[in-house]
C-alpha cells in the first residue's frame, strides 16, 4: 500500500502547498511510467493480481455507527488525518523478501524534488478464518 494526502493529490493537479510542491505534466507522466513499468515487470512474473491507485481524500465517504444506532455518513478529507491508502498492489510472491524488493522498487519513484516521501505498507491478506486467531 502507498499512501499520500489531500495535499498530494492537489499538487499532483499544479496546486502546491507548504508540504507538496507543484507537480507539473512531465513529473506526471515520468510517476505513471514508472509505475507502468513496475506493473507490467510484476505481470510478466506471474506475481502481479491486482493493482489501483485510489481517489483522492476530498472523494472519500466514512460510515460509522452512531449513538442512536443509525448510520453516520461523512464526507471528505478529514483534518485530524494525516496519510490515507493512495493505492495498492495485490501480489502472489514467493517470499516476503521478495515483496520488500518490489516495495523498495516503488518507494524509488520518481517524484518533483520536496516532495514528501511515505513508506510501503506490506500486509498479508488472510488465507482463512484459521488465519485470524
Amino acid at each position: 500500500m502507498v499512501q499520500g494526502t489531500q495535499a498530494d493529490y492537489e499538487a499532483m493537479s499544479g496546486k502546491a502547498s507548504p508540504g507538496s510542491p507543484a507537480w507539473n505534466e512531465q513529473d506526471l507522466q515520468t510517476m505513471y511510467a514508472y509505475m507502468e513499468a513496475i506493473n507490467n515487470d510484476l505481470s510478466e512474473t506471474g506475481e502481479f493480481v491486482d493493482g489501483q491507485g485510489l481517489a483522492e481524500p476530498a472523494k472519500t465517504r466514512t460510515v460509522t455507527l452512531g449513538d442512536d444506532g443509525k448510520a453516520v455518513i461523512t464526507d471528505g478529507p478529514y483534518s485530524e488525518t494525516k496519510e490515507l491508502m493512495a493505492g495498492y498492489w495485490v501480489l502472489e510472491c514467493e517470499s516476503l523478501e521478495r515483496v520488500t524488493e518490489i516495495a523498495d522498487r516503488i518507494t524509488r519513484c520518481p517524484q518533483p524534488e520536496g516532495a514528501p516521501d511515505y513508506p510501503v505498507v506490506i500486509r498479508p491478506i488472510l488465507e482463512g478464518a484459521g488465519d485470524i486467531c
